[in-house]
């Protein structure tokens, strides 16, 4: 029986590639990495980049903000 998916698919490279080029994680980022790790689902490649995310958080490369979104609006 096929595991359930809950998350869009390539929703976790989209956020990784996203945070990694803006340098910024925002709250709805967190939010949404936490309901990923919560469901159990996750592929071994979608676990390597959260995992990769955490640790450049942790190292300082990746900033925390309080925002929900980085795009920014016109």
């Amino acid at each position: 029986m096929p595991t359930p998916s809950y998350l869009l698919e390539f929703a976790i490279a989209e956020l990784f590639v996203q945070t990694s080029m803006s340098g910024r994680i925002t709250l709805a980022d967190r939010y949404g990495l936490q309901a990923a790790l919560l469901t159990g689902y996750l592929s071994d490649e979608e676990r390597f980049a959260i995992d990769r995310l955490l640790y450049a958080v942790c190292k300082g490369r990746v900033k925390m903000v309080d925002e929900l979104s980085t795009l920014a609006v016109a």
